[in-house]
């Protein structure tokens, strides 16, 4: 019972974790966010880079170009250079990542060729400081979304609202086929992880260069671009997931340089294969060191912004997105792992419990691993690994509160009774010491002085106390050493027994021997306490094996005893009780005599004679018992058993 109630109450203190970690999670607290970010960047790091795809090209302005054309900015004469090699080489979208906002000489040169070329995206660049003073390029609304769904949605949660634009100049921007916007928006942590794909400006919604991007390269006409807010973006048969914000989890596809790089300088030049340009995405941008916008991601601190726009753009061609789960999976995923761990752990003990708990951290981090690298599905782990740790450090501070209050149970209990092995034994083993009782077969002896009650009529108390106490101290010493259960002293009596709490193959043996112990320790004391002049003790002692019932017996929460009741007790008190009528130290029955036959003949109970007396049936039974006498032999004479002669039987009347 006591078992059940204490699994019960560690059921309730997992459950009761799991509810609290699952209300800590519906507060989607920001320090527990971050933990998990970092955990959706380890995903990243285990899954490793993968292949992308061979459709988007970058086209630097490295250190290279630079050495050739000479400092950055340059002028745009050379950037309509680059557009009419670009366009020579079959290249189906260009996109720049340079804001032209302000006029050179060459604008009109420029715009030409970006109208001649026919297939370039520009980007514009959004403040959220600021009101701009000035006003606003008619082009630029020409690329913000014309199809809105469920616009009244925004109402609840607004997209990002931005206050100022930084556009191109208007000649190279009317001559650009889209616009789309540059601006990121790093985690609190710097870790470049979302990409917003929507953006409010002056009451229109306008998409990302990455976006605008994918839909150009994709042919995909603007009317078939829908704007489903807070949910996501339909291009097509192409299905964007965005957080409410109108914001994607960007699919990195490995560190910088994991798409394919080619110099300016090498394009200008002719350096390159014609067929590594046809029809694919040129993103232009800067990676020179100094002159480009780093971007820290899962996967490195340094990755140029251009690359980044190239990871967003080959993940909506492929459609390969990472979609956040809901927040009602996750808060299954931890309340299925807390409550199934909290119903578990308690069937186990430290090992055990640690094994499942561990394979709880493992199957909580491998699902989490799998969903996102095969399934591209992101779900929270860190709350559920918590609230599994939680769990189990809560449980294992319980266990180790109630072992700690059983030991001192087990130690208050047993500590007057049996060995510090034994109590050990127990505390580690407490299935051993059954409390609530059970039947077993032990070995009880009893002792009791001879003639104590004219003794003490004879002597003054103080001399009567102090004589039993050192006669009762020597002899429980005894017993401790034979790893014996004193169960209690009755007067000037000894009651013990063995085979309980813990099992002893050998409890005969050991009574045997205790017994044998006993005497020739009395003798000592008897030569020491007549050297002294003071009154000699004597005992008897006697010996029963058989069946009994073990265990606390008393008046639960006012007064227990570990002790043994049964016919076999009583009889084992009506044999020491004999000791005085066949004026012998020890008295055994014929029950534990068939323990200890074997032993006696294979000399490993050495120096013994156990004597055969009579059958007796004593006081309170009907069955007559065999008893025999049991002495210690001198040095070098071998163990014997000698039988009582099959007779009359004798009935004793008193005690």
């Amino acid at each position: 019972m006591e078992k059940t109630r204490g699994g019960r109450l560690k059921f309730f203190i997992g459950s009761s974790i799991t509810i609290l970690i699952t209300g800590l999670m519906l507060l989607n607290l920001s320090p527990i966010n971050a933990l998990e970010d970092r955990l959706l960047d380890y995903r990243f790091k285990i899954r490793g880079a993968v292949k992308p795809p061979k459709d988007i090209i970058i086209a630097a302005i490295d250190e290279k170009s630079i050495d050739m054309l000479g400092r950055w900015p340059w002028d745009r004469d050379i950037m309509a250079d680059v557009l009419k090699k670009l366009k020579g080489l079959g290249v189906r979208i260009i996109v720049f990542d340079i804001i032209f906002s302000e006029a050179e000489k060459n604008d009109t040169l420029f715009s030409k060729a970006m109208t001649d070329a026919g297939n370039v995206i520009l980007p514009v660049f959004f403040e959220f400081d600021s009101e701009s003073d000035i006003p606003d390029e008619e082009f630029i609304s020409d690329s913000s979304f014309v199809n809105v769904k469920n616009s009244d949605k925004f109402n609840q949660y607004n997209p990002i609202g931005a206050k100022k634009i930084t556009t191109p100049v208007s000649e190279l921007g009317k001559s650009a086929i889209a616009l789309g916007y540059v601006n990121t928006f790093p985690d609190d942590d710097g870790i470049l992880r979302w990409e917003p794909l929507v953006i409010e400006y002056n009451g229109y919604l306008y998409p990302s260069i990455t976006l605008q991007s994918a839909v150009k390269y994709l042919k995909i006409p603007n009317k078939m671009v829908i704007l489903e807010a807070t949910e996501g973006i339909r291009l097509g048969e192409t299905y964007i997931p965005t957080d409410r914000f109108g914001r994607t989890l960007i699919n990195y596809y490995g560190t910088d340089q994991t798409f394919s790089y080619f110099s300016i300088s090498d394009i200008l030049d002719g350096n390159i294969k014609p067929e590594d340009f046809h029809d694919k995405i040129v993103l232009i941008g800067a990676t020179a060191v100094g002159i480009y916008d780093l971007r820290v991601t899962p996967f490195t601190a340094a990755m140029p912004g251009v690359e980044k726009h190239a990871n967003v753009i080959a993940s909506i061609i492929e459609k390969k997105f990472i979609k956040s789960a809901p927040k009602l999976i996750n808060i299954t995923i931890l309340l299925l792992s807390g409550l199934l761990l909290s119903l578990l752990i308690v069937r186990f003990k430290a090992f055990g419990g640690s094994a499942i708990t561990i394979s709880f951290l493992f199957f909580i981090s491998l699902l989490g691993y799998y969903l996102f690298a095969q399934k591209g599905i992101w779900i929270n782990i860190t709350y559920p690994i918590l609230n599994i740790f939680f769990v189990f450090i809560s449980v294992t501070i319980y266990n180790y509160v109630a072992e700690e209050r059983y030991a001192k149970r087990i130690r208050a209990m047993f500590s007057s009774y049996v060995t510090e092995k034994i109590v050990n034994e127990l505390i580690k083993n407490p299935d051993m010491a059954k409390l609530g009782g059970e039947r077993r077969e032990i070995t009880v002896l009893f002792s009791d002085v001879m003639g104590f009650t004219s003794f003490s009529e004879k002597h003054a108390p103080e001399e009567v106390v102090a004589i039993l106490n050192e006669y009762l101290g020597e002899m429980t010493d005894i017993v401790l050493k034979w790893e014996g259960t004193l169960d209690k002293f009755i007067g000037d009596a000894i009651l013990t027994f063995w085979n309980a709490p813990m099992r002893q193959e050998n409890h005969a043996e050991l009574a045997i021997k205790c017994a044998l112990n006993m005497v020739g320790r009395l003798k000592e004391l008897q030569k020491k306490w007549q050297a002294e002049g003071k009154p000699i003790l004597d005992c008897g002692i006697g010996i029963n094996t058989g069946e009994v019932i073990v265990g606390n017996i008393g008046a639960e929460r006012k007064k227990m005893d570990y002790t043994v009741i049964g016919d076999h007790v009583n009889l084992g008190s009506r044999v020491e009780s004999l000791t005085r009528k066949y004026n012998t130290h020890i008295l055994i029955t014929e029950f534990t005599l068939s323990k200890i036959k074997d032993l006696l003949a294979d000399e490993t109970i050495w120096k013994t004679e156990v004597t055969g007396l009579e059958k007796v049936i004593v006081k309170g039974k009907e069955r007559p018992v065999g008893i025999y006498r049991v002495e210690s032999l001198g040095h070098g004479v071998k163990s014997r058993v000698v039988e009582y002669q099959e007779g009359k039987v004798v009935k004793m009347e008193e005690k």
